[in-house]
């Protein structure tokens, strides 16, 4: 099993950037499938980015060109970059690993974007 805590939330104006990790513990980090997904105000889960363990990415349409997954499995840690926040991106953003059948989720940080 996997342990997940997510950080690097916050307030931003439109425009602006913020780079969002989550870090694992309890199992070995580099055999899991990564993934962010976000709950805006009001509307379902949904997968914003996703990472194989062999590092192969893709993205929700939304965030295509302004969000980057990435990985550092010495790190134990998955990344999300992004850039050209928009007030549509405000959500709680949890990060999720998973391995067949075995999901597992951190309990998410807050993304606020202004206007």
């Amino acid at each position: 099993q996997v342990q997940l805590v997510e950080s690097g939330g916050g307030l931003v104006q439109a425009g602006g950037s913020l780079r969002l990790s989550c870090t694992a513990s309890g199992s070995a980090f580099n055999i899991y499938n990564m993934a962010w997904y976000r709950q805006g105000p009001g509307k379902q889960r949904e997968l914003v980015a996703r990472i194989s363990r062999d590092g192969f990415t893709n993205y929700a349409d939304s965030v295509k060109g302004r969000f980057t997954i990435s990985r550092d499995n010495a790190k134990n840690t998955v990344y999300l970059q992004m850039n050209s926040l928009k007030a549509e991106d405000t959500a709680v953003y949890h990060c999720n690993a998973n391995l067949i059948a075995y999901d597992a989720w951190g309990p998410g940080t807050q993304v606020t974007v202004s206007s």
